[in-house]
């Protein structure tokens, strides 16, 4: 059971229980609410969309259930688990993992086992990378600031082409070198080639406990039918317990006045607040402000970018397409960049078992060429690319269906930091307002540690004494394995 805190919160002084207003029905709200409410705190969400989830949500097609984006529940934060398990019970399933790299007509296992590896690559290949990886470590470039520049540092030249370069200007839609080597000390840190080695051969990971970096884990959790399934039943446990969790309720306007946020319209309904918690993008925070954030602060905010997302589930009459969970596509001659098999996932992701849906992820911005193309002439695509990839044919296609997400990728570009120091300093102002989750505080937090920062805010309004920035900024502790108990924060 995750603490529960007094029942007799009193933030006025004359025994009444505070306003709470949070913003977003992802992760990181409902994790606020959950926790709020089992202290005895009403609250409301307001969710933009029309069910709760957030980028964690789980989509209902004809009986298909797909996510937007593949999320394996992974942790190695106590707390976080114990929730998962308290929601979920023995709906929480334990899968094992099999991922691969597709790269010139070749699939490498992921992560990396040393004997397929040299297989796929050849010996001279082999070789090659072996003494560039070499020439990297005697020759490092300082400082690191830049993703290209980081990976080099400690894969070589060659493995940053084969298994780096390509999957990630994809997915970011910019060079590499453009990228922030921050991005790399968050999503990848602790990972190198020697540990990748290691790792490969002792192959020791369980679902959870050791140092082995998050992008080795062998094993992780998933719901029996998509991580929406625990977002929403949360979401009916805090209405039993009290609060109030609202959909297609967008925020319009967030008035404040003297360093205090006073309250939210959403829906055209005028929510009065003590604590706001919110988990919107940063750049639609500020757009919402009335009166408007000085002028510096509101144009930091609104130059931060964002990386927009579509899927493009495919339902073909053949039980087993491909073995794996997920393949990631560094072909740059298609334009996919990651695939989804969820009926690998969990067997009830699909109705009838005599199908498979595959999920094609497709990294753009909206408003570009890709974002633009009509169901019909993504579903077409999707299709030629993944029988161009020899992962299934034509003719056995049944059906698609397309998921258009915005905002789905906080942006590290070579500004972010500057932008992202000066809304916070804003952000420091305003007494009452907490921003938690990934879009909410423009960090590319995994599920879980956007779970982390919801909690934390949440105890905030009960006795505030957590730091929830310094949840990213402890990053390190939380992928490498360290135990953290929220008295760190």
């Amino acid at each position: 059971m995750v603490n529960q805190r007094s029942k007799t919160t009193d933030s006025h002084g004359d025994g009444s229980r505070p306003r709470v207003v949070i913003l977003g029905g992802g992760p990181a709200g409902l994790t606020a609410a959950y926790e709020l409410v089992r202290a005895g705190v009403p609250c409301t969400v307001l969710e933009a969309n029309s069910q709760v989830g957030g980028l964690a949500r789980t989509i209902n097609y004809k009986g298909y259930l797909f996510d937007v984006g593949g999320h394996r529940f992974f942790t190695k934060v106590r707390l976080i688990e114990e929730l998962w398990r308290e929601v979920l019970g023995p709906d929480l399933l334990v899968r094992e993992r099999l991922s691969r790299i597709y790269y010139r007509g070749r699939f490498f296992r992921y992560p990396l086992e040393p004997i397929d590896t040299l297989r796929q690559l050849g010996l001279v290949e082999a070789l090659r990378c072996s003494l560039s990886y070499a020439w990297a470590q005697l020759h490092r470039i300082r400082p690191e600031r830049d993703l290209a520049t980081w990976i080099r540092n400690r894969f070589g030249q060659r493995l940053f082409e084969i298994f780096f370069k390509t999957y990630t200007e994809k997915v970011w839609g910019m060079a590499c070198e453009q990228i922030d080597a921050a991005w790399a000390a968050q999503r990848i840190r602790g990972l190198s080639l020697s540990k990748a080695i290691l790792n490969a051969w002792l192959r020791r990971e369980s679902s959870g406990g050791n140092k082995t970096p998050r992008t080795l884990i062998q094993q992780f959790y998933y719901p029996r039918r998509g991580p929406g399934m625990l977002w929403e039943r949360m979401a009916e446990k805090i209405e039993e317990l009290g609060g109030t969790v609202l959909c297609n309720s967008p925020a319009e306007t967030i008035r404040w006045r003297d360093g205090r946020v006073l309250g939210v319209v959403a829906g055209g309904k005028w929510w009065p607040a003590d604590y706001v918690i919110s988990s919107i993008p940063l750049r639609d925070l500020f757009l919402c402000l009335e009166p408007p954030a000085p002028a510096e602060f509101r144009q930091a905010a609104l130059q931060l970018q964002y990386r927009d997302f579509l899927t493009v589930a495919l339902i073909y009459r053949q039980p087993n397409l491909f073995p794996d969970n997920w393949i990631y596509v560094h072909q740059p001659t298609v334009r996919v960049a990651r695939i989804q098999n969820y009926k690998n996932w969990s067997p009830e992701m699909v109705p009838d078992p005599s199908t498979s849906c595959i999920g094609l992820e497709y990294f753009c911005n909206a408003g570009d060429e890709l974002w633009r193309l009509d169901d019909t002439a993504l579903i077409r695509l999707a299709a030629t690319e993944t029988e161009q990839l020899k992962l299934a044919q034509r003719e056995d296609l049944l059906d698609g269906a397309v998921l258009r997400v915005e905002k789905a990728y906080p942006v590290y570009d070579r500004t972010y930091r500057q932008n992202l120091d000066r809304v916070r300093e804003f952000l420091s102002q305003l007494g009452n307002l907490q921003v938690i989750g990934r879009n909410g505080m423009h960090r590319y937090n995994n599920q879980d540690h956007s779970m982390l920062t919801g909690l934390l805010a949440a105890r905030n309004v009960v006795q505030p004494r957590y730091d929830v920035w310094r949840v990213n900024e402890a990053w390190e502790y939380l992928e490498e394995g360290l135990e953290i108990d929220p008295e760190e924060f």
